[in-house]
């Protein structure tokens, strides 16, 4: 699947928060998420811009590979390949026995909302701040998410400057 995302930093998450709800968006619910990332043995993901990441949320653990971000977009975009996996520690394991090496660790609280066929999350990041992010799948007949996110953006409020680095990226960038 193709990722197409619009992710801004903001002050408050509040004014967002308020427009969703206004604006009658499906509130799916807060959740406090931990990503694992891990580098490979054969390959730097920092250098081919891949990333391997095992998501802790709720009761549920998931595997993602995330493709190189692809220059031709305006906003953030990647193919993404996710599976649910049963026991997470047991594949941190796996991952360990084959090489892969654990990077570091992203936590944040997200709350999902739904609204005009886009994933909005507000997300607080632990040592980065807080964050809007509009994503909307590129394969589903969406003649230019682009403007799609962009018209969202414009509704909800969310202003500044599209970031295209990942929370990994960021969180890294301070050390």
């Amino acid at each position: 699947m193709l990722e197409i995302e619009l992710k801004v930093r903001v002050p408050y998450l509040e004014k967002v928060r308020g427009c969703l709800f206004a604006k009658n968006a499906t509130f799916e619910g807060e959740i406090r998420e931990r990503d694992v990332y891990f580098n490979a043995p054969h390959r730097d993901f920092a250098r081919t811009d891949e990333a391997l990441r095992l998501r802790y949320h709720g009761n549920s653990v998931t595997l993602t590979y995330k493709g190189p971000k692809l220059k031709e977009y305006q906003f953030k975009a990647r193919t993404e390949l996710n599976t649910k996996v049963d026991l997470g520690d047991v594949m941190e394991d796996i991952l360990g026995s084959m090489g892969f090496v654990r990077v570091a660790e992203v936590r944040k609280d997200r709350e999902y909302f739904h609204y005009k066929g886009a994933l909005v999350s507000l997300d607080r990041v632990e040592g980065l701040g807080s964050f809007v992010e509009i994503e909307v799948a590129g394969n589903e007949g969406e003649p230019d998410p682009h403007k799609k996110i962009e018209r969202l953006a414009e509704e909800l409020g969310v202003e500044g400057k599209p970031l295209l680095e990942s929370y990994l990226e960021l969180l890294l960038s301070k050390r």
